[in-house]
């Protein structure tokens, strides 16, 4: 298959490294990603400045890779008009540092990035790990993020969904199997701590304590019990369960 790679954590990432590496052993890649961090950016796309694309070199990996001064969304649009000879089989986005579970992929820049391709009727999948201060390990990831592209190759490579993939950081030995599961609650106690900067500015640092309602069959249950998860996605937002119901009262005015 012929793979577009990007990310959000920039073209430097141990993740996109590892991914690539695992991935490039079958496959023919092309990588654009960012040329610095650009997480929890969302699906926001630059359209006031121009994109600076530059190739570079990536130690250990041999297929071409690409910084782009933009965001993960962009990556996938230049990459696909422009870095690309041929139309690309799937894209595929991560591996990201951190899990991206619960209400996190509306926010996520890696997520963003796999549901530009949907849009663009490219199958696509995101592939995220927990990494803590003592573990960054992206290796286990990378093995399961080509297994579900094998199986997605042959059974299941729908090209407006995005299979959202997160791997639990522990011993392969110790992972329980893949869940299929739903998107859980995820929401945060946001409060920001104010700081005086120059000229009596005020500056207002984010922090917040994280809520994970303990909601069976989730993807947020699911990987606190070592589980890999795998969440099929859409960027159609419709609620068709309440569609007709809103249509009665709304249509008559």
């Amino acid at each position: 298959m012929k793979l577009l790679l990007t990310n959000d954590d920039g073209i430097n990432a141990k993740g996109l490294h590892a991914l690539a590496r695992e991935l490039e052993k079958n496959h023919e890649l092309i990588i654009a990603a960012p040329n610095s961090q650009r997480s929890a950016c969302g699906h926001s796309i630059t359209i006031h400045e121009p994109l600076y694309v530059k190739e570079v070199k990536i130690d250990g990996i041999k297929s071409k890779a690409y910084s782009v001064s933009g965001t993960p969304a962009d990556c996938v649009r230049v990459a696909l008009d422009k870095l690309m000879d041929r139309k690309v089989d799937m894209v595929i986005s991560g591996i990201n540092n951190g899990y991206n579970l619960g209400t996190d992929v509306i926010y996520s820049g890696t997520v963003s990035a796999a549901i530009e391709a949907a849009i663009y009727k490219i199958p696509s999948m995101a592939v995220s790990t927990d990494i803590t201060e003592e573990v960054e390990k992206y290796e286990i990831a990378a093995s399961y993020a080509s297994r579900i592209l094998s199986i997605a190759k042959d059974k299941y490579n729908k090209d407006d969904v995005v299979l959202n993939l997160n791997v639990p950081l522990v011993p392969v030995e110790e992972i329980k199997g893949i869940k299929v599961c739903r998107v859980g609650g995820k929401t945060y106690d946001n409060y920001f701590i104010e700081k005086l900067g120059e000229n009596d500015d005020r500056i207002y640092e984010l922090k917040g304590k994280l809520n994970e309602p303990n909601n069976e069959e989730t993807d947020v249950h699911y990987i606190k019990e070592g589980y890999v998860t795998l969440t099929p996605l859409h960027y159609d937002l419709t609620n068709f369960n309440i569609l007709n119901e809103v249509g009665k009262i709304f249509n008559k005015q």
